[in-house]
């Protein structure tokens, strides 16, 4: 094993499996508890006996909750690349003005 590397013992559905990891312990237990579960999910949610069509299906489910991570992420990530313009709208028209050009102009208010 290489350095930085941790072997961690888990369990998924019936089976035991070890993990080498260059993720701390409690990240490699939490990812394969996820796992677990998302199995567990699966199995008790329906007849399905096969173990690999239940793994397949839980795969389903974790990728699902990837793609809708991902888009929630895409989302924000547009929400606040527009939010600068949208708040230089909100500005007084002699403030946008400065703004847009990056210019900032003396305010008599300052010290």
């Amino acid at each position: 094993m290489s350095p930085g590397r941790t072997l961690v013992k888990v369990r998924i559905g019936s089976e035991e499996y070890s993990l080498r990891s260059d993720r701390p312990e409690e990240y490699t237990r939490a990812v394969a508890d996820h796992v677990n579960k998302a199995l567990k999910d699966v199995l008790s949610a329906g007849t399905i006996v096969e173990s690999q069509k239940a793994a397949i299906l839980a795969a389903l489910a974790i990728a699902d909750e990837l793609f809708q991570a991902r888009a929630a992420q895409a989302d924000l990530t547009g929400r606040i690349e527009r939010l600068p313009a949208e708040l230089t709208r909100l500005l007084p028209p002699a403030k946008r003005a400065s703004r847009a050009t990056g210019a900032f102009a003396p305010s008599g208010d300052a010290p």
